[in-house]
């Protein structure tokens, strides 16, 4: 295809058996690096992402005013000024494709006095915003929008304030919808609410991720679920409290090297896998097992030993739909049918990636059926292909795991791991072809 840059995927020639480290997870450092500069002194992250996105980040923090600096290997981050008493002069802040970017950051835009204006990678604006706009608005705050209503680009005008009281908000299309009202919650005039009033919540891990870093920045922050299942959530306005943290391993960015040991019947040993989590990769464990995979703890490290054999798998993944291009691709190579339900608002992440993962696994030969809310995976015979990424990280590392066993897979635009995993080719390619051991003689 001209102009379109191909990555050969390499086969997996040997059971792979390495130790692999992953950087620091991205949903924690992007909600660290917004709590941070939304608190009143300075902070230290340790262990944060350095990616795409949250270079994006760390530049629409630096528009809004804030100062971010490396020093001694951490992030120091100095918070926000004050809003200024007259509006400030206009700003533009660009998402690429970061949701946490695009979703987060507007609402910390209200407490800057001037208009900021958000756009993004051509992808970014079909990505829904409704539910970020609809949130400002019941805040007071005036919102325009430039192009197709509820998506970028659009311009917050900030006042510099926020009244918090209630809000009603439909999160169904994403988790990121509530995470990014409770984080500067604090910073409101009055305590917030926050009612979900959709008809599902996605990604609910996600939520609970957010919950628990405002605790610990000593946000006095509560989730109520009611006897008919309606979700609340209440923060109360105070300080934000400056951090000095350590950001664990990116659980989710584990789950291709984790995939590589069940599709080559070799081990991956993933080091300082957290004993206790918020984030959605922790589910890689049982679902693994439930795959076939052995799967235990020694020190620090979570490890995962193929046996040859992948199992298909019927699985509800809505509180983890972050996961399901890597384990679709393992559906692909199974020796079953599989069913991934729970998932319909993975149509709105960086592509629409139910029909991505259907019309990719079935052009290698797993026909795929695309469901409202999932997919259908048959396992076939697999053949090599251009297996597109759609500029989708997750879907680019998918393709990476199919070609461990599928000869000729070639991905599009492997470059765009970027976006949450700086080097994931240079980390697969360690992981197949390890250094040997320097004899110390």
């Amino acid at each position: 295809m001209p102009g379109e840059v191909l990555w050969n995927a390499p086969v997996a020639d040997h059971p792979v058996d390495a130790l692999v480290r992953v950087p620091g997870s991205k949903s924690l450092t992007a909600r660290w690096m917004l709590l941070a500069a939304a608190a009143d002194e300075p902070s230290v992250l340790r262990g944060a992402l350095v990616s795409r996105d949250t270079r994006l980040m760390r530049d629409a923090l630096e528009r809004l005013g804030a100062v971010l600096e490396v020093a001694d290997g951490a992030l120091h981050v100095t918070p926000l000024p004050p809003p200024a008493e007259h509006p400030a002069e206009p700003l533009e802040i660009h998402t690429g494709l970061a949701g946490t970017v695009m979703r987060f950051v507007p609402i910390l835009a209200a407490l800057h006095h001037g208009d900021v204006r958000f756009t993004g990678d051509d992808a970014a604006l079909l990505r829904p915003m409704h539910a970020v706009v609809d949130a400002l608005r019941q805040q007071g705050v005036e919102v325009t929008e430039h192009g197709e209503p509820g998506h970028l680009p659009l311009t917050v005008h900030g006042t510099g304030r926020l009244p918090g009281g209630r809000i009603a908000l439909d999160a169904s299309a994403s988790s990121q919808f509530v995470s990014n009202v409770l984080l500067v919650a604090a910073r409101a005039e009055s305590d917030l609410e926050l009612a979900h009033v959709g008809s599902t919540l996605p990604s609910l891990p996600h939520i609970d991720m957010t919950v628990q870093t405002l605790r610990e920045a000593g946000v006095e922050a509560s989730h109520h679920v009611d006897a008919d299942g309606r979700h609340t959530w209440t923060v109360r306005r105070g300080e934000i409290r400056p951090v000095s943290v350590g950001i664990e391993p990116d659980l989710s960015n584990a789950g291709p090297f984790l995939a590589a040991a069940m599709v080559t019947g070799g081990t991956i040993a993933v080091d300082d896998w957290p004993e206790t989590t918020t984030q959605p990769g922790d589910a890689y464990r049982d679902l693994l097992a439930r795959m076939g995979g052995e799967v235990w703890r020694e020190g620090r490290a979570l490890c995962v030993r193929g046996s040859g054999e992948i199992h298909g798998i019927e699985a509800d993944m809505s509180a983890v739909g972050e996961l399901v291009p890597t384990i679709a691709a393992l559906c692909a190579l199974a020796d079953s049918p599989s069913r991934l339900t729970g998932v319909a608002h993975l149509r709105g992440h960086e592509t629409d990636r139910l029909k991505a993962l259907a019309a990719e696994l079935t052009k290698v030969g797993a026909h795929t059926v695309e469901l409202e809310d999932g997919v259908e995976i048959h396992p076939g015979p697999l053949t090599g292909a251009v297996f597109e990424s759609y500029e989708d990280h997750r879907m680019a590392t998918a393709g990476a795991i199919l070609g461990l066993r599928v000869p000729d897979l070639r991905v599009v635009d492997i470059g765009t791991t970027q976006k949450t995993l700086p080097d994931f080719v240079g980390m697969w390619l360690s992981m197949l072809h390890p250094e040997p051991a320097v004899d110390a003689e």
